[in-house]
C-alpha cells in the first residue's frame, strides 16, 4: 500500500507540473494576442484579463458562498477597493462583454472610487436592493446608465438619485419613471449635462418642464425644522401647491425623450418643446416630439397660442423667456464685438506709436479710424434691434418634414438631423414632401454630417435631398423606403462618397409571381467605392411565415460587391433577409483579392484585403454556406461575432463540426 500511495503522489506531482506548463503556455499565447486594433496587449490589459478569468472561481465564489445572502454590507473592504476607478470600470465592461457579470460581482465592484457605471447590457441585475448599494457606496458617480431596468419603482429611483448629486450623465431609457423622477433630477442633480428618458411611457412632454426651471414639487420639512432639497413622490403628491418654490434650469446639453407618453390635449407637446428650447440655453442635442413646430412657433413669435398651456402648467410665459434669451444673445455679440474692438485698438496703438516716433501720422490711417468707429456704431445699433433668436442646437431628432425652413432659420448650426416624412403625396401648396425635404436641407448644404430619414416613398424620390446633403455626409440612415428591382442604390453610393456608416432598412421589392430580375453582366472595376465605410447595414423586412426570402433582385448582388469589395475598413456588417443570393457575392469578394494580388509584382503594393478588419457580421436568413463561412473566418482574423440564424443552407451537422477559436461567438438557430 505505501508503494502505491507513493506512486500516486508521484503521478499527482507530474500531473500538477503538466497542468502548470499548460497554463504557462496558454498565458504566453494570451500575452502575444493582439488587441482589437492589431496592437500588442498592454500589461494592464493582460492583468485585467487575468482578473476576469479568475473572477468567478475565486473572488465571486468566496463572497457568494460566505456573505451574499447572509449579510447586507454598506461597504465592502476588499481587494477591489485598492484599484483605481478606471480599472474597475474596465473590469466591469470586460465582464459585461463576456456575459459574466453577476450580482455577487457587482457587490464587489461597487467601490467608492467608481465614476462610471453602465448596466445597460444586464438590466435584470438592477433591483431595488442593488440601487440601495449604489446610492450608499458610489455617491461620486458621474455617469450612470440603468437602461431597461423594469424592476425599479418611482420611489426607488427618486431615493437613488437623491444620493447622486454629482451626476453629469444619466440614462433612464425604457424605465417606468414619471414626473416625480424628473422633479427629483431637477432638485438633486444640479450638474447634469446629459439626460436620456426615451421610451419612458409614463412620462409626457409636460412632465419634462421642471428641467427648464419654474415651479417644482414642494420641499418637505426635515426633523430639525429646515426644508429638505428633494421631496419623495409620496410627500410631493400630498403637499399643497402654495408651498412650491422655483427651480433653476439644469445645464443640460443633451436631452433625449423620444417615444414617451402622449399629451391629453393636442398642441401641448409643441408648447412643451418650445418651452424647453427657450429655457435650456446650453442645449446642443435634442430628441423630442413636436420639435419642428416648436421652432416655427418661436421663429414666428406666435406665443399667444400657448398662453393657456403656460398658465395651466405654472411656468413662465414663452414671450418673457424669448425676450430674456434675445437679450443674452445680443449681449454675447456685444461682448464679442468689444473683444474684437480692443484687439483692433491695441494694433492701432502700436501703429500710432510708430508714426509718432517717425514724427508724422498718415491721413489715411486717421480716416480709417473714423470709418471703423462708424461701422462699429452701426453694428451695435443693428444688434440692439436684433429680433431673430438663434438656438445652438447641433444634433436633433424627431423632426417632421413641415416647417423645415423655419427650423433652419432658428437652428442654423445643425450637423446631425433625423427627419420623419409622412405618407402624404401632396403637401404645402402642391409640393411633394420629398421636394420640401430637399428645400429644407438646402440650408445645411456642406455642413450636415449625419442624416436619418424615415420615408415611405421610393428611393428615387429621395435623390434631390441626397444630392444636396450627400457630399458632406459621414452617416446615412434610410428607413421604410420602398424598393423595386430597378432601385438605383449605386447612385446613393456615388452621391455619398464620404460615408463611414450606412444603414438601410427597407421593404423587399414586390414583383409578380414567377418573374425574376436578371443580373446584368458588368465590369466591377468601375464600381463606386466607399473607402471610409466602417459600418454597413442592409436589412429587409420579412414575414415570419416565409421560410426564406424571395430571390427576385439579382442586380442587388452588384451593389453588395461594390460595398464589400470597395470598403476595406469595414468592421461591422449586417445583411438580413436579402432578396438575392449572398453566398456567391461573398465568394467573389474573397476571391477577387487573390486574383488582383497575383497581378501585383510587389506584394507591399497590393490592394487592402476586403473584410480583413471585420469584427461583427450578421447574415440572418441568407443563403450563405458553411464553406464560405470558413473562408470568411480565415480572412477576418479579428472576427468576434457571427450570426447565421435561420440560414437554410447550414445544417446542424455542419455547425457541430465547425472548429473555430473560442474568441468568436457564433449564433445559429
Amino acid at each position: 500500500m505505501p508503494l502505491f500511495r507513493v506512486l500516486d503522489e508521484c503521478c499527482l506531482a507530474k500531473a500538477g507540473r503538466r497542468r502548470k506548463r499548460k497554463r504557462n503556455v496558454e498565458w504566453m499565447k494570451t500575452s502575444r494576442r493582439p488587441d482589437e486594433d492589431g496592437s500588442v496587449l498592454s500589461l494592464t490589459r493582460l492583468c485585467m484579463l487575468s482578473v476576469a478569468d479568475n473572477m468567478k472561481e475565486v473572488w465571486v465564489k468566496d463572497y457568494a458562498d460566505k456573505y451574499l445572502d447572509q449579510y447586507s454590507f454598506r461597504h465592502i473592504m476588499g481587494p477591489f477597493n485598492l484599484l483605481p476607478g478606471d480599472l474597475v470600470e474596465e473590469l466591469m465592461l470586460l465582464l459585461c462583454s463576456r456575459k459574466e457579470l453577476s450580482r455577487a460581482a457587482l457587490h464587489l465592484l461597487l467601490v467608492p472610487q467608481l465614476r462610471s457605471l453602465s448596466l445597460e447590457s444586464c438590466p435584470g441585475l438592477v433591483t431595488p436592493a442593488l440601487c440601495g448599494h449604489i446610492s450608499a457606496r458610489c455617491q461620486g458617480l458621474l455617469n450612470l446608465d440603468l437602461s431597461g431596468a423594469q424592476q425599479l419603482s418611482v420611489k426607488v429611483l427618486c431615493e437613488t438619485l437623491h444620493s447622486l448629486s454629482n451626476l453629469h450623465w444619466l440614462c433612464l431609457a425604457g424605465i417606468p419613471c414619471d414626473r416625480f423622477v424628473i422633479k427629483t433630477i431637477t432638485l438633486c442633480c444640479h450638474l447634469l449635462r446629459h439626460l436620456d428618458v426615451s421610451r419612458c411611457h409614463l412620462l409626457t412632454p409636460s412632465a419634462l418642464l421642471p428641467l427648464g426651471g419654474g415651479p417644482c414639487c414642494p420641499s418637505s420639512p426635515s426633523p430639525n425644522g429646515s426644508s429638505s432639497h428633494c421631496a419623495s413622490p409620496s410627500q410631493s403628491s400630498i403637499s399643497s401647491p402654495s408651498s412650491s418654490s422655483a427651480l433653476s434650469p439644469l445645464p443640460l446639453r443633451s436631452l433625449l425623450a423620444l417615444d414617451i407618453g402622449f399629451e391629453e390635449k393636442e398642441g401641448d407637446s409643441v408648447a412643451a418643446a418650445a418651452y424647453l428650447l427657450l429655457s435650456l440655453p446650453s442645449l446642443e442635442r435634442l430628441a423630442l416630439e413636436g420639435l419642428t413646430q416648436a421652432c416655427s412657433l418661436i421663429e414666428q413669435k406666435q406665443f399667444w397660442q400657448v398662453e393657456e398651456f403656460t398658465s395651466r402648467e405654472g411656468v413662465p410665459r414663452l414671450e418673457d423667456l424669448w425676450r430674456d434669451r434675445s437679450k443674452q444673445q445680443v449681449n454675447g455679440w456685444k461682448q464679442m464685438r468689444t473683444r474684437d474692438r480692443k484687439e483692433v485698438e491695441d494694433e492701432e496703438e502700436e501703429g500710432r506709436g510708430f508714426w509718432e516716433e517717425s514724427g508724422s501720422e498718415s491721413e489715411e490711417n486717421v480716416s480709417r479710424d473714423k470709418e471703423l468707429v462708424s461701422s462699429e456704431d452701426q453694428t451695435e445699433e443693428k444688434l440692439s434691434s436684433q429680433s431673430d433668436l438663434i438656438l445652438q442646437l447641433r444634433d436633433v431628432r424627431g423632426l417632421t418634414c413641415d416647417s423645415l425652413d423655419s427650423f433652419a432659420r432658428v437652428c442654423p448650426s445643425i450637423s446631425s438631423l433625423s427627419v420623419s416624412v409622412t405618407d402624404d403625396d401632396e403637401s404645402f401648396g402642391g409640393q411633394k414632401q420629398s421636394s420640401v425635404l430637399a428645400a429644407g436641407l438646402q440650408s445645411y448644404s456642406g455642413q450636415l454630417r449625419s442624416l436619418s430619414v424615415q420615408f415611405p416613398g421610393t428611393l428615387t424620390d429621395l435623390f434631390p435631398a441626397l444630392k444636396v446633403s450627400g457630399p458632406s455626409l459621414v452617416s446615412l440612415t434610410l428607413e421604410g423606403v420602398k424598393t423595386s428591382t430597378d432601385t438605383p442604390l449605386l447612385e446613393v453610393i456615388t452621391m455619398c462618397h464620404r460615408l463611414r456608416e450606412l444603414a438601410i432598412s427597407v421593404e423587399p421589392p414586390t414583383i409578380a409571381r414567377g418573374t425574376h430580375d436578371r443580373e446584368r453582366i458588368h465590369d466591377d472595376g468601375n464600381l463606386p467605392k466607399l473607402p471610409h465605410l466602417s459600418s454597413l447595414s442592409i436589412n429587409f423586412s420579412y414575414e415570419h411565415n416565409q421560410p426564406k426570402p424571395l430571390m427576385s433582385w439579382m442586380s442587388l448582388k452588384r451593389v453588395l460587391r461594390c460595398l464589400l469589395n470597395g470598403s476595406p475598413l469595414l468592421q461591422k456588417v449586417s445583411l438580413v433577409s436579402l432578396p438575392c443570393p449572398l453566398d456567391s457575392v461573398l465568394l467573389r469578394v474573397l476571391f477577387a483579392f487573390h486574383r488582383s494580388w497575383l497581378q501585383v509584382s510587389d506584394p507591399a503594393g497590393s490592394p487592402p484585403l476586403p473584410l480583413a478588419r471585420l469584427q461583427h457580421i450578421n447574415l440572418l436568413r441568407t443563403d450563405v454556406t458553411m464553406p464560405t463561412l470558413k473562408k470568411l473566418l480565415d480572412r477576418s482574423k479579428n472576427l468576434k461575432y457571427v450570426d447565421v440564424s435561420y440560414c437554410w443552407n447550414i445544417s446542424q451537422r455542419e455547425w457541430m463540426t465547425l472548429n473555430t477559436s473560442n474568441k468568436v461567438k457564433f449564433v445559429w438557430v
